[in-house]
């Protein structure tokens, strides 16, 4: 697979390669949520995509971008969840093996849908940072190609079709605000932002307890965070991906922090108001925005990404509890 930057047109071509394959997932204007920010607000509902997060763009887009003679070698990847079960189905439909590495604490909910969707799972590993450890062992013994959960050409031109279908469908997009792990899907947004809409500003958001993307970005290399606990397991990569970085450093406008409070105030708003049943990594734009993180101009139109849904009820139960 090619390791080369992704471009705009690249992800276009990744739209055509997936799209009778993935939702295209609504626009949603939130009223109450512009009246607390001051400007006009939508939420891009990819929690409502196939597998229940973007992430079966990027793993759509490179599984079928794979040569036919290559896919009996079968794939192997990392991943605390969302990525794992995206795998798993974009392979299932291809008649590729996957293996997913997960860490031993990942959510049960996850686990099994990864192996509902036909992966097998692999949970020997301690943490993130040992499985992609883990991963490069399997790679030589195996003979597994890596679909590596973010830093891909493939994968992030997956991921920028959510973009793509932002520009499309929003009404000139003035600020875009996405939740950032190991950077795939902030990455591929701005590709296509940027390139439909130099002036419009875009804005990564991760929690306190990670933070890897503000602090790579002034190393000039992708560097580990405080690799904290947090409710938001679906961005807890131990770093960003090189190749996200490199677009980033070239395009995104900020980067900012949620604590985890403000990712429980987030939750509880979608839950609420908007009625969108999310899990705590996507709502991590919205945090931002009710945290005011975001300094949002008169008469900008925003967009806030809520790109998962992956959630156990035992986590809602807990974030709704802590307000009682």
């Amino acid at each position: 697979m090619s390791t080369a930057s992704p471009t705009a047109a690249d992800v276009r071509d990744a739209a055509r390669r997936i799209g009778d394959a993935v939702h295209r997932t609504p626009l949603l204007r939130s009223r109450t949520l512009g009246e607390r920010v001051g400007a006009p607000v939508a939420l891009k509902a990819e929690l409502l995509q196939r597998s229940g997060s973007f992430k079966l763009r990027g793993a759509l887009n490179w599984v079928r971008a794979l040569p036919v003679a290559e896919r009996a070698r079968g794939v192997v990847t990392v991943s605390a969840g969302n990525h794992a079960q995206s795998v798993a189905l974009a392979c299932r439909e291809a008649g590729v093996d996957a293996l997913v590495l997960m860490p031993r604490a990942a959510s049960p909910a996850k686990v099994a849908a990864a192996r509902g969707y036909g992966a097998t799972v692999d949970l020997e590993s301690v943490d993130a940072t040992e499985a992609f450890e883990r991963m490069a062992v399997v790679t030589r013994e195996t003979g597994r190609l890596v679909l590596h959960p973010f830093d891909d050409p493939a994968v992030i031109a997956g991921q920028g079709t959510v973009g793509l279908e932002i520009v499309q469908d929003a009404t000139a997009p003035d600020v875009v605000v996405v939740p950032v792990g190991g950077a795939g899907l902030v990455s591929g947004i701005a590709l296509v932002l940027k390139d439909a809409r130099p002036g419009a500003r875009i804005i990564g958001v991760q929690p306190e307890a990670t933070a890897t993307l503000a602090a790579s970005l002034a190393a000039g290399r992708p560097v580990r965070g405080p690799g904290r606990p947090t409710l938001a397991d679906g961005l807890t990569a131990p770093t960003v991906g090189a190749l996200g970085l490199e677009i980033c450093a070239a395009l995104l406008d900020d980067v900012v922090t949620v604590t985890e409070d403000e990712l429980r105030d987030g939750l509880r708003f979608l839950y609420q108001r908007a009625k969108l049943a999310a899990e705590p990594a996507g709502a991590a734009a919205v945090a931002a925005l009710i945290a005011g993180r975001v300094p949002i101009g008169d008469g900008e139109g925003v967009v806030a990404v809520v790109s998962g849904g992956n959630v156990s009820e035992a986590t809602v139960a807990g974030v709704f509890g802590a307000a009682a």
